[in-house]
Formats: structure tokens, sequence, C-alpha cells
């Protein structure tokens, strides 16, 4: 019988991002990043006028930052040693909303922290990748890994047997975006590594099902 396997976001789950982005924006760009609902379209608005930031803007804005700013981010406490716990007897594959030819660049900037494992670039919603993954690996069990709720909603439509964990570890979203487990699309919502590693131990080796 193959591992189990664990499939884990990167960005407010193992890596902040929102907030070197800000500081980023604030810094180089004229862009105060303000995040006062759940909607990140309208947390970006331009210093010198005071409007929102476009979308066209915005994309434009994100692929800078993974172009030339990864360096700023930062692991989320207690995430680098609870992966490589999980490592020692599970598989363990990161899938990143990226563009694929950042790929490498993820990897890299994730072995830096001493986190080796491959990367899978994903764009859109991430229930057909994961089912891409799942037939790739077989595993015994699988728990998915996500900060953000659509791609629960997503991964429990077209891989529903896979257990879903809803983690932000960024509290300046974690306490904004909606909750994935209350909404009936993950398993369970914990926000903090020292509370998510047992529950994801247990599901991954214990009885549960």
């Amino acid at each position: 019988m193959n591992r189990p396997l664990l499939i884990s976001d990167c960005d407010e789950v193992l890596l902040y991002m929102v907030a070197p982005f800000r500081d980023w924006l604030a810094e180089s760009e004229g862009v105060e990043f303000r995040m006062e609902g759940n909607n990140f379209a309208n947390a970006m608005r331009w210093k010198e006028s005071g409007e929102l930031v476009g979308e066209k803007d915005i994309w434009r804005l994100l692929g800078g930052f993974f172009d030339t700013e990864m360096h700023r981010q930062t692991p989320i406490e207690g995430a680098i040693e609870g992966i490589n716990a999980i490592a020692e007897n599970a598989e363990v594959v990161i899938l990143t909303n990226l563009n694929d030819e950042r790929q490498q660049k993820r990897t890299e900037q994730l072995a830096k922290f001493d986190l080796h494992a491959k990367v899978f670039t994903n764009q859109g919603p991430k229930g057909p990748a994961l089912s891409r993954i799942m037939e790739e690996y077989q595993p015994s069990r699988a728990i998915f890994i996500d900060d953000l709720p659509q791609h629960h909603e997503s991964v429990s439509v077209d891989v529903p047997h896979v257990k879903r964990l809803h983690l932000c570890g960024e509290p300046m979203l974690a306490s904004k975006i909606d909750c994935a487990f209350e909404a009936g699309h993950a398993h369970a919502r914990i926000d903090n590594w020292n509370d998510a590693l047992p529950w994801l131990l247990d599901q991954l080796h214990g009885d549960s099902e």
C-alpha cells in the first residue's frame, strides 16, 4: 500500500505572503494595502488618489512580487517543523497557485527553509489539479491544506474523499475570510500549526476515517 499523502498550499499556510506584499506595495509601488473585508480586490488603493487599484494592476503587482520579492517571505510559526514531521511517515507535495514558470523558484524558496518537497503549480480552482495528483500518487489516505475557502469547495466536488483542513496562518486574513469548515467544504478549521499537527497526524495515521 502506498504511503499517506499531504497536499499543502504555500502562501499563508507555510509562508507569510500578504504582510510582505503589503510592505513592498507601500515602499515601492505607491499602494496602500488594508484588508477591511474578505474581498482582496478591495484592499488595495493608490496612495496618491485613494482610488481602488484595478484588476489588471492587481495581477501586475502580484506578478511583480513573485518575480522579485519572494525573498521577503518568511515561514509561519511551526509550519516547516510540522511539514517535516509529517514527511517522516508520509509523502508531502505542495500545490501552489503560481504560474508554471515560477515552479522552480518556489521549490528553491522552500528548500532554503529546509522544506524539500515536489511543487505543483496551478491556476484557478485546485480540485482538478488535486485529482491529477491523487491519480499519480495513489495514496492510502490524503489530506489537503489551504487558506482559501474556494479551493476547499473545489476539492470537495472533484475529490470528495480527500480530507480537508482550512488553515490560514496570517492573522490579518484569518478573521476575515469565510470559513470552509462552517460552509461544509472542509473537515476542520485550525489556524495554527501547534494545534494542526496533531490533527493532521491523526487523520493520516490514526483510526479516523
